[in-house]
């Protein structure tokens, strides 16, 4: 999955690069009703335009993943950009100097070939500079498009850029809560800034587990998390539920390192619950795409039940018959009916476990 997540961001670096180089190659070259010197046809336009959008887009996906894996990671956002756009611009540099060593074996020939053309336009005219200049213009750009996509999500940011959300609109929705046990003695007994990190670290296994379960985060609220889908994709291959127990084999994987940090594993419960709610984009300054309808009171109040009914996952009986319980790997336990704090009439609940254990 892993694997699966890097081939769509290399994919999207090479078109959003492909696409930005063809806009540079037509107002570069649109101005004038003769061709290059090196073009035959406007075929070889497009020729170039792809061919530096498969190299700068394979350079922005690299400084990407080199960031991402590294120390790099832990630094102030700013210095991030930067050594990405220095990377690419080394990248793209040494690969000009490449090529124009190259051309040494052509010249002989006479041929205007796509390694002189780079070395004539690039690195001996003024295009030249342009170029660095849209370089740099268009990484800061993408930078900040990626920044907001890990903020409010990918598709929140589409969904918001296209409009969808601006007039309310009736979705039918799965939502997963996740919340830490005994989170108030550990922020008692860690202090607030340990209890930070001791969340961050938690969170940031969650993060795997999300992408591979094709969910979205809806909403972090100190240490609780509001995981969900559009329902018909919740109710995949168990997603809803995979997420919880991978997430805590997750922790249970690491418990040398926050046994040594922390003293302890940290530990969480799990509610989910399916119906349907309003959607809109509420907020000027800031804005977020906000759920409305008491399928999230009563996710919570759901969730309340964990310890009183000693599980540590609940679903609502109209979350489990909508799932599909063939080949399941998981076994699900009638609790019966439930009365939630709040409401009028009671709510089926079930609790739900792997299957041999």
């Amino acid at each position: 999955m892993r694997a699966s997540r890097q081939a769509k961001k290399l994919a999207f670096a090479v078109l959003a690069w492909t696409a930005a180089m063809a806009a540079f190659v037509f107002f570069r070259y649109a101005q004038t009703p003769d061709l290059p010197q090196w073009a035959v046809g406007s075929a070889d336009l497009a020729t170039l335009a792809i061919y530096m959008g498969v190299i700068f887009g394979s350079l922005h996906w690299m400084s990407n993943l080199i960031a991402d894996f590294s120390a790099i990671n832990r630094l102030p956002y700013l210095f991030s950009v930067i050594f990405k756009g220095l990377f690419l611009l080394l990248g793209a540099t040494t690969l000009a100097y490449i090529t124009q060593f190259l051309n040494m074996w052509a010249i002989e020939n006479h041929m205007a070939t796509l390694r002189q053309m780079l070395t004539v336009h690039v690195l001996y005219t003024p295009s030249f500079q342009a170029l660095i200049v849209y370089l740099v213009v268009v990484r800061i750009s993408l930078a900040f498009i990626e920044q907001m996509s890990l903020l409010v999500g990918p598709r929140v940011l589409i969904n918001i850029g296209m409009g969808k959300y601006h007039k309310p609109r009736y979705e039918q929705r799965l939502f997963l809560y996740l919340d830490m046990v005994s989170s108030t003695a550990h922020a008692e007994t860690l202090g607030d800034y340990r209890f930070s990190r001791l969340i961050q670290d938690s969170f940031s296994l969650l993060a795997e587990t999300v992408t591979r379960n094709e969910a979205e985060i809806y909403r972090y609220m100190g240490d609780a998390v509001l995981i969900h889908w559009p329902l018909e994709e919740g109710i995949v291959q168990d997603r809803c539920i995979n997420i919880y127990f991978e997430f805590s084999q997750q922790l249970n994987w690491q418990r040398q390192y926050f046994e040594e940090h922390y003293g302890f594993v940290p530990k969480f419960k799990a509610a989910a619950h399916c119906g349907q709610v309003v959607a809109a984009v509420v907020g000027v300054n800031k804005q977020e795409i906000s759920f409305f309808s008491d399928v999230l009171n009563t996710l919570a109040r759901l969730q309340d039940q964990c310890n009183p009914l000693g599980q540590r996952m609940l679903l609502s009986g109209n979350l489990v018959n909508r799932l599909e319980t063939d080949g399941s790997h998981y076994q699900l336990h009638d609790l019966g009916q439930v009365q939630l704090k709040g409401k009028q009439h009671t709510t089926q609940v079930f609790g739900v476990s792997p299957k041999g254990r």
